[in-house]
């Protein structure tokens, strides 16, 4: 059972407006990614009553720092007052990361129909690439471990990777989630609900 987490995915970046995948690939928010990270700081501002009961993690990529640091500021808190924890980057595309399907199918024809096949335990090529099961394996400790009320600021896959685990979610379904910018998903005992 999971004490109180509220998890944001960071706000937009150019890669995501332009559809590559950005996997480990260390980018930037943009114009409106900063205004959702600032929208989710305000409404984590109505849902948080005592800021100092929580725990503030993130991933240590760049996009999550900083989506982290505009919750906390519209919060009215120290933006920087949380900790990182590497298990919580995101899934790792290898040789992919940086590309379009669209790019790849140029390059590698039939490679994102491979992929659409079993997308959950598909691990594209390259040193380190991970599939969603074995990101699973490396995000569940993280979650595990918490122990307080916590505000959790990720990526995509590493939430896919909560509905599994803690809905039991089909590896199909979790696989294909669509996973807002711009919206809260709170975590307690074995529910997800997005706010």
């Amino acid at each position: 059972m999971y004490p109180l987490v509220y998890i944001v995915r960071h706000g937009q970046t150019a890669w995501n407006a332009e559809l590559r995948l950005q996997g480990q690939a260390d980018t930037d928010l943009n114009v409106l990614g900063r205004e959702q990270a600032t929208g989710n700081g305000l409404r984590l501002a109505e849902l948080v009553r005592d800021p100092g009961e929580f725990d503030f993690v993130a991933s240590p990529m760049r996009r999550t720092r900083e989506t982290m640091e505009r919750i906390r500021a519209a919060m009215k808190l120290d933006p920087g007052g949380y900790r990182t924890d590497p298990r919580l980057v995101e899934v790792n595309f290898g040789d992919w990361q940086g590309f379009t399907f669209a790019e790849l199918e140029t390059q590698s024809p039939g490679a994102s129909r491979t992929r659409a096949l079993d997308k959950w335990n598909f691990q594209p090529p390259g040193d380190g690439a991970e599939s969603y099961q074995m990101l699973l394996e490396r995000v569940k400790p993280c979650f595990d471990a918490l122990d307080r009320k916590t505000v959790c600021v990720t990526h995509g896959g590493v939430m896919r990777t909560l509905f599994r685990f803690v809905l039991d979610m089909a590896e199909d379904e979790a696989a294909n989630l669509e996973i807002p910018q711009d919206r809260v998903l709170k975590l307690q005992g074995k529910s997800l609900e997005w706010l």
